[in-house]
């Protein structure tokens, strides 16, 4: 298996020893991403749904790095701090995901001083 590592520097740095994203067997996985701003690496203000923004934003720089769109992702994860935000947080991620919906699980978490963190799974298509 051949294992490609994806590190931008329009993303998020990462706060530990991993890559944005790592390419492997056809598909593109991210890292989780919280929605630190790439030019600052702050925290957003705002509530759950300017950050699920951030979020899906930074995802969207690693999709583009192997020209891929949120059409292409196949399956989601997501933490949020409190699940009382599922629906705000649902309003923005609707935003960036058309039918047909990847697969998605979303979970209560305790998060490090952000609202919600995201990682996805995205097929990159062959031929």
């Amino acid at each position: 298996m051949s294992k490609i590592a994806v590190t931008l520097s329009n993303a998020p740095k990462p706060a530990g020893p991993y890559s944005h994203g790592v390419v492997a067997n056809g598909f593109l996985y991210t890292a989780g991403f919280g929605p630190q701003d790439p030019a600052t690496g702050q925290v957003v203000p705002g509530g759950v749904a300017e950050q699920t923004r951030q979020v899906l934003r930074n995802i969207g720089a690693v999709l583009a790095e192997y020209e891929l769109t949120f059409d292409d992702v196949v399956k989601v994860t997501a933490h949020l701090e409190d699940l009382a935000d599922f629906a705000e947080y649902n309003v923005a991620y609707a935003e960036f995901f058309t039918e047909p919906y990847p697969v998605r699980t979303t979970v209560g978490s305790r998060l490090a001083n952000i609202l919600v963190e995201i990682d996805v799974v995205a097929a990159i298509p062959q031929g």
